[in-house]
């Protein structure tokens, strides 16, 4: 029997660190210009136009128009294209937890959605089902904050 050899302590951190390295650069490609590229445009005549269209809609869940293209971006990209939109936005801290329940309920539909149909599910069912209950727990949300005076 052959023993096991198991990488040494500092190995092991080398190893993780690296590991963590290389997918932090990975997120930082992907999120710096998309953050940079909505703090340029947040107070151009089209994002508030654009915002002002999707106003009506968010109003339901306590949050500006200007929310919804982090939400466009949580439903068809990921949760990090969605911060990278946020973060700019100057939300409050209770608007952030709003966005944070919804999208953590409803983001990546298309690959989630693509992977569900593909083991044999109903994907757009599921993923019709997904944003559904990630509409009422935001609204649920909305009305307990009002309810405690928020």
């Amino acid at each position: 029997m052959e023993p096991i050899l198991v990488p040494s302590i500092p190995e092991r951190l080398r190893t993780g660190f690296l590991s963590g390295m290389q997918t932090s650069f990975k997120l930082i490609k992907f999120v710096l210009p998309l953050y940079i590229l909505v703090d340029l445009l947040k107070d151009t005549a089209a994002m508030l136009w654009l915002a002002g269209l999707f106003a009506p809609l968010m109003k339901y869940f306590g949050l500006p128009g200007e929310a919804a293209f982090a939400f466009i971006a949580a439903f068809l990209l990921n949760i990090y294209a969605a911060i990278a939109i946020l973060a700019p936005l100057e939300l409050t801290p209770w608007q952030l937890t709003q966005c944070g329940l919804m999208m953590g309920i409803a983001h990546n539909l298309i690959l989630e959605g693509g992977v569900l149909g593909s083991i044999g599910t109903r994907g757009g069912f599921l993923t019709l089902c997904r944003l559904l209950i990630a509409a009422a727990a935001g609204l649920t949300l909305e009305v307990l904050h009002r309810f405690w005076g928020g």
